[in-house]
Parts: C-alpha cells; sequence; structure tokens
C-alpha cells in the first residue's frame, strides 16, 4: 500500500500538449512521432513523467478503422437500429464490441463494452477520422491496457526515460451532463490509488478512499487535448510523485455484482 500522504504532495504540477503533431495513419510509429514532437517542442521526457495519448491516435496506428460499407447487419443490429434511428451498420459494430445492452433510446445506444466499462456505441466514433468518400468509424483499441505497457516499454528503451502512459477517451456519466476525459489504458502507475489506512489532518484512518487517479489525470489532459479540432493528442504530466506501480485502466471498472445501478 502506498505510503506517501498529504504532506508529499507537488504544490503544483506542469502540464504540456505537443503542437503540430502529424495526423496518424494504420502502422504509424507513435513513439517515433512523439519523440521527435517533443525534440521539435524543446522538451525531453525525464523519469516520473506521465504521457498521456489521446484513443484516437492509438486506434488509427493499430488500424482500428472500419469502412461501414463492409459491414453486413444481423438480425439484433437492424431489430436495435430501427428502435435507436442508428444506421444497422454501426449497430452492428456496436453489439460486436459490447457484451450486453445498458439502455437504449431513438437516438441513444448505451453498453457494456466488452473492456467493461459502459459508454455510449462502445467507444466507436466518426470525429476525427478522416472520411473523404468513405464512411470509415474508428473502434477502441483492442486491449488498451496492454497497448499503454508497450508503449511505456518502447519509451524506456528509446529515450531511456522511465514514465507511466495513459490512454484516454472522453465518455459520459449517468447522471451528470458533458463529456470527460477517463482513462481506457494505463501502465506505470496507481490506476486506482487505494491510500486506505493513510490519516486524514486530524488522525482519522480512512477506511474507504480509493482515488481514480488514472481517470483524474484523463480529465486534467483533456482539457489541453480539446474535443474537435485541436489536434494535440499527446499531454505530458510532470511534477506529480506517484507510487510506481502496474496498475492497469481496468482496476477501475466496477464489478458487477458491487454495481448497485445496473
Amino acid at each position: 500500500m502506498p505510503t506517501s500522504g498529504a504532506a508529499s504532495r507537488p504544490k503544483s504540477i506542469e502540464l504540456f500538449s505537443l503542437p503540430n503533431f502529424p495526423h496518424v495513419q494504420p502502422g504509424d510509429d507513435i513513439i517515433a512521432l512523439t519523440l521527435a514532437g517533443l525534440v521539435s517542442a524543446g522538451h525531453h521526457l525525464q523519469d516520473g513523467d506521465i504521457v498521456i495519448f489521446a484513443q484516437k491516435i492509438i486506434s488509427k496506428a493499430e488500424g482500428r478503422l472500419v469502412n461501414l460499407k463492409d459491414v453486413t447487419p444481423g438480425k439484433r443490429a437492424l431489430e436495435v437500429g430501427a428502435h435507436t434511428e442508428k444506421d444497422p451498420r454501426l449497430v452492428e459494430l456496436i453489439l460486436r464490441e459490447s457484451d450486453e445492452i445498458s439502455r437504449m433510446r431513438p437516438g441513444l445506444l448505451v453498453v457494456r463494452h466488452r473492456l467493461g466499462f459502459t459508454s455510449a456505441n462502445a467507444g466507436i466514433d466518426r470525429s476525427n477520422v478522416g472520411q473523404g468518400p468513405e464512411e470509415v468509424v474508428i473502434l477502441l483499441p483492442e486491449d488498451p491496457d496492454k497497448s499503454a505497457a508497450d508503449l511505456r516499454q518502447a519509451i524506456l528503451e528509446r529515450s531511456g526515460a522511465s514514465v507511466a502512459v495513459l490512454i484516454t477517451d472522453s465518455h459520459g456519466r449517468a447522471f451528470r451532463l458533458g463529456t470527460v476525459g477517463v482513462a481506457i489504458g494505463a501502465a506505470g502507475l496507481p490506476a486506482l490509488w487505494d491510500r486506505r489506512g493513510e490519516r486524514d489532518l486530524y488522525g482519522y484512518e480512512l477506511q474507504h478512499t480509493e482515488v481514480g487517479m488514472a481517470d483524474e489525470l484523463a480529465a486534467a489532459a483533456s482539457l489541453l487535448m480539446g474535443q474537435a479540432a485541436e489536434g494535440l493528442p499527446v499531454v505530458i504530466v510532470r511534477g506529480l510523485r506517484l507510487p510506481e506501480n502496474e496498475g492497469r485502466a481496468s482496476d477501475l471498472v466496477r464489478p458487477k455484482e458491487l454495481d448497485l445501478y445496473r
């Protein structure tokens, strides 16, 4: 269990993005692009940095692009598409990426993704994909935690810096309006920081405090990344001292048996 408490917390942290990041294509070397972007911006990675990647560029590099003209919807997709007024080809992809439908109504389809979290459209998106004459959508990475671990190792091998890595996406929330950045992949930091057993200002022993650290960092990074045409898919966080461990974004997924709102 981590032992660092409030007394060791930093007084400030720094976040900066990499400008002029190129449009990523399938097969591109994300780490090469990132390290080149750091040099161009006059930066270099340091031990303890947290490198945060927008999901879109990871999915693109991994080739997670699907042209809807190549998708044939099944019976269930046709039924759900009619009910939600969504393209049944898109619905077919959503169902393939999901374990179950959580809620649906005209214009909305919320599912439990096979990775465990609940989100609209299984995270499948058309924005910032580049359409041209085709109808291309982008899926989430096959295994975002593995992708984050692989990126972290590649950074260590090529730069010598021991960093943490997050992969982030934008999700809505059941009881609040607006999207926020959340972590879907993590490596090298406590995604879910268990602070039980530490003491508060008055000596009370914390009984239930588990901090969604990866999501807090993802939300902070999204302030720089933006949601539209900003073109800033990589953010570096510096100065945040966290215990180094092999936490994963999947640690943040509430088990079904503990979900009182299902």
